[in-house]
């Protein structure tokens, strides 16, 4: 069977960080506050705040996401998104993040598994799908690309 994807739609974040640090179980913690964020593409909207990523770096630097937000579309229909999945970066592309550069998704390992939950009825077709993300960083929050696998 060969493998297809759709594209869905382009979402960005903003996130504020708010730094654990290194914690007893091996690895440094973070979370990032969703603040906004927006999405187009074949649905359009908005992230509204209060979502999140709870996010762990391991010893070897990779770091496992986890991340739940609130979507409005356009029409004010709301959609709970859910994702996982693994960013791996390297000392280059994180010190021209600091610096407030771009990362571009072709210069790093950013990918997710995402998950729709929603009861807008013209949209309860998602809550049956499996999306995959890849994404690419800004100073101020990821950006993903998200397509439907079909």
């Amino acid at each position: 069977m060969e493998i297809a994807f759709k594209p869905l739609f382009t979402i960005q974040f903003a996130t504020t960080p708010q730094i654990i640090g290194d914690v007893p179980m091996g690895y440094y913690r973070r979370t990032g506050m969703i603040t906004e964020g927006s999405f187009h593409g074949q649905i359009n909207g908005k992230a509204l705040p209060g979502g999140g990523d709870w996010l762990f770096r391991r010893q070897d630097g990779v770091i496992h996401l986890d991340v739940r937000a609130i979507l409005e579309t356009d029409c004010g229909e709301t959609i709970y998104m859910t994702y996982t999945g693994r960013l791996k970066t390297t000392p280059e592309a994180d010190a021209r993040l600091a610096r407030g550069e771009i990362v571009r998704a072709d210069e790093i390992y950013f990918r997710t598994t995402c998950y729709f939950e929603t009861a807008a009825e013209n949209l309860l077709w998602l809550n049956d799908i499996v999306a995959l993300g890849i994404g690419h960083r800004r100073p101020t929050g990821p950006v993903y690309e998200i397509y439907q696998i079909l």
